[in-house]
């Protein structure tokens, strides 16, 4: 086993990789099932489908435009870990909604879901990062890194496989079991206290 491979034994590592594997293959799951039952479900129009596709993407970058700064600052000024299960928690609430418009086959639900998960993703991202250099040694930073890049394309490649095989049911089901394993990952994560003291959170999105 080489030693970036070695990381993965490691439980300051292990349950970080496995939370941000498991919210990228349940946000890839979601989104493709979700489009799936969209196009060839619910709506049979062109237009519709065009129109669709325009407000989800729209709709899931958002929350990115939104609000980086300030899960920038709360990912500096606050405990990672503490903001991971707090981010876990809520993709269960999210997750719980999405699930409810897969099986009700209810746009507006859907879309609800898909805003929140972007939200969910924004405040996901840089703590996945920020906390590498609290638990790895210098030299495995680097390797740390790479893993968690490699995961993360190779969870999206997964969710969004198996979102285009199964049907809006099981992925309804697919989504909370996942949601729910990814909040247990999370709780293992260890302590990662803030480098910098703790200063008043700036809440304007342009400055």
């Amino acid at each position: 086993m080489t030693p970036s491979f070695r990381l993965l034994t490691k439980r300051r590592f292990l349950p970080l990789f496995a939370t941000q594997f498991l919210g990228a293959f349940n946000d890839n799951l979601f989104r493709t099932a979700m489009i799936m039952l969209v196009i060839y479900r619910i709506y049979n129009d062109p237009a519709q489908e065009a129109a669709f596709s325009a407000v989800a993407g729209g709709l899931f970058i958002l929350p990115f435009f939104l609000f980086s700064a300030l899960s920038g600052q709360l990912a500096d000024c606050h405990d990672k870990a503490q903001i991971i299960r707090l981010v876990k928690t809520a993709e269960i609430a999210i997750m719980v909604v999405g699930a409810t418009g897969l099986i009700l086959q209810n746009v507006p639900i859907l879309l609800l879901a898909l805003l929140s998960m972007g939200a969910h993703s924004t405040f996901f991202g840089p703590i996945k990062y920020a906390i590498l250099p609290q638990h790895l040694e210098p030299d495995q930073v680097l390797p740390g890194t790479g893993l968690v890049e490699a995961g993360t394309y190779i969870a999206i490649l997964g969710g969004t496989i198996v979102g285009g095989l199964i049907s809006a049911e099981h992925a309804a089901i697919g989504v909370l079991v996942v949601a729910c394993i990814g909040w247990l990952t999370g709780r293992q994560v260890p302590p990662a206290p803030p480098l910098v003291q703790e200063a008043g959170v700036d809440f304007h999105i342009i400055r």
